[in-house]
């Protein structure tokens, strides 16, 4: 089986069995692309992680979009993608024309607080994962613990304050400090 239809089989697969979007997604495809493929590295993974959150549009979507790539070039790019699209389209399109009888069912409404649970506990472990394998430099230890501090004062105090500008803080942050690392550098060398 060639690669391309093995990143669409793979992506139907991850799109039809996740729940809760992207981000409970991100576990699923490390496991599947890092531990048991071995397509990308770890590496790879995280910029994968970093790009997909960062960029307009759904996570699961761009993540799709990145690995396929990665992989496959444009075609596993777009394998990739319409796969994983797939599953959420049909579901949503079924329930759209039965949305009302569907809603009335009292074991939806169960099947829904379930599922809420797992979605917390899938995107808990991908981001416990992720933090256990981040390079414990002093830059990203700086970035989690004052994003975690700021996340918890403004949970507390109610304050609103939108998760796009904790990205681009912490981008911002970064080429800062690579930027700084390079002229530091250059200053060495002269």
């Amino acid at each position: 089986m060639n690669k391309i239809l093995m990143l669409f089989l793979t992506f139907l697969k991850i799109g039809a069995f996740t729940f809760g979007g992207g981000y409970a997604m991100i576990a699923l495809l490390q496991n599947e692309f890092v531990e048991k493929k071995k397509w990308i590295t770890k590496e790879d993974f995280f910029n994968m992680t970093a790009i997909a959150e960062s960029t307009p549009g759904p996570v699961a979507i761009n993540s799709a979009t990145y690995i396929g790539y990665r992989v496959a070039g444009f075609r596993g790019a777009a394998a990739s993608t319409l796969a994983v699209c797939i599953p959420s389209f049909v579901i949503i399109y079924l329930i759209s024309i039965y949305f009302d009888t569907f809603l009335s069912f009292r074991y939806v409404n169960y099947a829904f607080q379930g599922i809420q649970v797992c979605v917390v506990y899938l995107i808990l472990k991908a981001g416990l994962q992720m933090l256990k394998e981040i390079p414990k430099n002093p830059l990203n230890i700086i970035l989690f613990t004052a994003v975690s501090g700021s996340m918890v004062l403004f949970s507390l105090l109610a304050v609103s304050f939108s998760s796009v500008f904790y990205i681009i803080i912490c981008g911002a942050a970064g080429v800062f400090v690579f930027l700084l690392k390079k002229l530091v550098r250059k200053g060495d060398a002269a």
